[in-house]
């Protein structure tokens, strides 16, 4: 069976992806950030190897391991570890926002262009990246999450266009709410990143904090991470993969709304729905 790399399998979207594929008869190999989730993660059986995507360095190591793990013999990279960094723009600073897209944009960047060389050795492949329905429409408290996905989604664009006449096939998933430890990391990365007190926002910070440290789903369209997993496999396995696949409603919703509405009236709609949220 073929050979994929997943990475970011802690938890969520990467951990589910990973162990169904590795059920399936997939050779997997997964990635964690932290010691402790690589140990796990091999004491349950999978083939793990330690990557932090902010990490030049660490991205090297990776690549280069898994070239003397499995040599040419890669068939698909699942891009997947990634966080979100709530704040108003105007309280973000530099040093957060390059965090943001050292994680989520340069470090995708850099070992997917290792990664390349492999698979046009082979001249057969398949990029998989997981974006988000925020790659599709800006919400707003979000602009640094926002922007990475976005620009994830502009690499994506190009790099399909650039491998047209190869066999290398690149594909977008663009969840929208799914089951996953992101909301508490995304409540940590508020608290330590963001000085709210100061904010002219803070009163909204509040109810910030209190959506983001509510036990369970608080949006009724959350979906498992099987849901992804269905996409996965498609792109995977069908001869012609989307370039696009949508997950959850709100995804299917929003794009819709995006390629019918103007800008002004997309604008309305993003900030009713964004209103309520904040309640």
């Amino acid at each position: 069976m073929e050979t994929v790399l997943v990475t970011g399998c802690s938890s969520g979207i990467g951990y589910h992806v990973a162990k169904d594929l590795k059920d399936q008869g997939y050779n997997v190999y997964t990635t964690a950030r932290k010691d402790e989730d690589v140990k796990r993660l091999i004491s349950e059986g999978f083939k793990c190897l330690q990557l932090d995507y902010a990490d030049s360095e660490s991205v090297q190591d990776l690549a280069n391991e898994l070239m003397l793990l499995v040599g040419t013999n890669l068939y698909a990279v699942f891009h997947n570890g990634a966080y979100g960094q709530p704040g108003a723009v105007e309280d973000l600073t530099r040093e957060t926002i390059e965090k943001q897209f050292a994680s989520n944009v340069f470090g995708w960047m850099e070992l997917n262009n290792r990664l390349i060389v492999l698979m046009r050795h082979n001249n057969r492949g398949r990029i998989i990246f997981n974006s988000s329905v925020l790659g599709l429409v800006a919400l707003p408290f979000r602009g640094a999450y926002n922007a990475s996905k976005y620009a994830i989604e502009g690499f994506a664009d190009t790099l399909r266009l650039e491998l047209s006449d190869t066999n290398v096939k690149v594909s977008l998933i663009e969840p929208g709410p799914i089951e996953s430890k992101f909301r508490p990391n995304a409540l940590q990365a508020l608290k330590d990143n963001v000085n709210m007190e100061e904010s002219v926002h803070r009163d909204r910070y509040k109810r910030t904090l209190f959506r983001l440290a509510k036990e369970g789903n608080v949006d009724p369209y959350t979906l498992s991470p099987e849901a992804v997993l269905e996409k996965v496999i498609h792109a995977l396995e069908n001869k012609n993969p989307k370039p696009r696949y949508y997950v959850t409603f709100p995804t299917r919703f929003m794009g819709t709304m995006k390629r019918l509405l103007s800008s002004r009236l997309l604008d309305k709609l993003i900030l009713k729905v964004a209103g309520g949220e904040m309640k």
